[in-house]
């Protein structure tokens, strides 16, 4: 049977979702969708004049809503008309009313898969097109703090020298301002990175704004960020396709809270099997805490 994917937003994040998908062959059908019709088009045609450069066959679709009636997996990737903001809650006004437009489209077009959220705010938005589509939490879930976790490793393997796919972590929290790195949970070949600090002098607030900044820097100097989150993405969709029951620290609902946060889940082809919640500090729990009234004060303030 055919892995099909829709994506709905064909700007620089979606399209590159799109190239992800399409030069790793992890799925045969992508349906790619944007108001911009024209746009659309013209991805799903550069994205076609490829297939004869890739080693795998994948069919590029546009502008056609019912075609996700048959989808595995949906990507939200709609964006602001104006991407120059440092802190992602200022999207909210702009998204929320994009979001609500297209999900209605995607119910009619009998879609029943997963869905898989970049949008930002990335927590408020999820828990929207969750409260909005009226799916199981499990079925709904976002990037959340996925990208982020991949800058921490980044800048962890930069400063001690190693290969950063070699360390083990979580950001947490919010996927904004709030978020925070649970160093509870770094490890570099099973030790914790604080012991192999040793007495190593190491500025820890320093390189939490280095992984909190890293977008806002980016952003800066090409006026987008879209391969990193793009790459996160299609890790994301194949877990669902290939039915991995993979780990990765997404914008999953913490029932207890009450609101969709960066965590640790296991992604399978129904969506969230479970959250794993991990043994924080005290100081971390605080943090984590104080990023869910962050996340809880936005929804609040978009009613």
């Amino acid at each position: 049977m055919a892995r099909k994917v829709g994506i709905i937003g064909a700007g620089h994040v979606g399209a590159d979702v799109a190239f992800s998908l399409v030069t790793q062959g992890l799925c045969d059908v992508i349906v790619l969708l944007d108001e911009n019709e024209p746009k659309a088009a013209s991805q799903a045609l550069e994205l076609r004049d490829m297939a004869s450069l890739t080693a795998s066959r994948v069919q590029v679709i546009a502008n056609d809503y019912s075609e996700l009636q048959d989808a595995d997996v949906l990507v939200i990737a709609v964006g602001p008309k104006t991407l120059q903001r440092e802190d992602r809650l200022e999207e909210l006004a702009e998204t929320r009313v994009a979001v609500r437009e297209v999900i209605p489209r995607v119910i009619a077009s009998g879609f029943s898969g997963v869905i898989v959220n970049i949008t930002n705010p990335c927590d408020v938005i999820t828990q929207i097109i969750q409260q909005t589509s009226g799916f199981p939490d499990s079925q709904v879930f976002g990037t959340g703090t996925s990208l982020d976790t991949a800058r921490m490793k980044r800048v962890v393997g930069e400063f001690f020298g190693f290969d950063p796919k070699s360390v083990t972590g979580y950001v947490m929290g919010e996927h904004g301002e709030s978020q925070f790195v649970a160093w509870s949970t770094v490890t570099l070949g099973g030790r914790p990175v604080a012991e192999l600090a040793g007495d190593r002098d190491v500025d820890w607030a320093k390189m939490d704004d280095a992984v909190r900044g890293g977008g806002w820097e980016i952003l800066q100097g090409k006026g987008w960020t879209s391969f990193g989150i793009a790459t996160a993405t299609a890790r994301l969709v194949d877990a669902i396709l290939s039915d991995a029951n993979s780990v990765y620290p997404v914008s999953a609902l913490d029932e207890e809270l009450g609101v969709y946060i960066g965590q640790p889940a296991v992604i399978g082809k129904k969506g969230i099997v479970q959250t794993l919640q991990p043994e924080l500090t005290a100081y971390e729990g605080v943090a984590y805490h104080a990023c869910a009234r962050v996340i809880a004060a936005a929804l609040k303030s978009e009613k």
